[in-house]
């Protein structure tokens, strides 16, 4: 599907489950912001269920105080979403700003992306105390 999707000058797929509702993107969990709520398709819509989706819609919650709602998002909603946005181990956050050549929202990273783009890096990146026990440090050593 992404290599489909390239070739017609896409950066990433967007699938759709059995009964025709967004799904995921061929390695990222999807999520729409619609009048300040974070709106991501529910495991029924055979998702991957990961670690980053979970943990975006913890700090969406926790930390921004936006209510996330697991459901259906029929391809039109993406269309008329204020944002979007996928996530991912290899995506992290990344903002989507286009669907099929229309823009989402006004073209750009919106608020709330950019908010959760911060939060997820301070995290990641070992910033955040409040979070310290969601990392593990890794160490390697180096040879000369």
């Amino acid at each position: 599907a992404k290599t489909e999707a390239q070739l017609n000058g896409f950066d990433e797929a967007i699938m759709l489950d059995e009964r025709g509702h967004i799904s995921e993107g061929s390695g990222e969990n999807i999520f729409v912001v619609i009048d300040g709520r974070i709106i991501t398709p529910p495991p029924s819509s055979d998702i991957l269920v990961g670690i980053t989706r979970d943990t975006v819609m913890t700090l969406a919650r926790d930390e921004l105080g936006l209510e996330v709602v697991e459901r259906d998002i029929d391809r039109t909603e993406v269309y008329t979403a204020d944002e979007c946005f996928m996530t991912g181990t290899a995506a992290h956050v990344t903002p989507v700003v286009e669907l099929d050549r229309r823009a989402i929202g006004n073209g750009k990273m919106g608020a709330v992306t950019a908010d959760l783009v911060k939060l997820y890096f301070e995290i990641i990146t070992g910033r955040n105390a409040k979070y310290a026990d969601w990392c593990t440090p890794c160490y390697s050593k180096v040879k000369a």
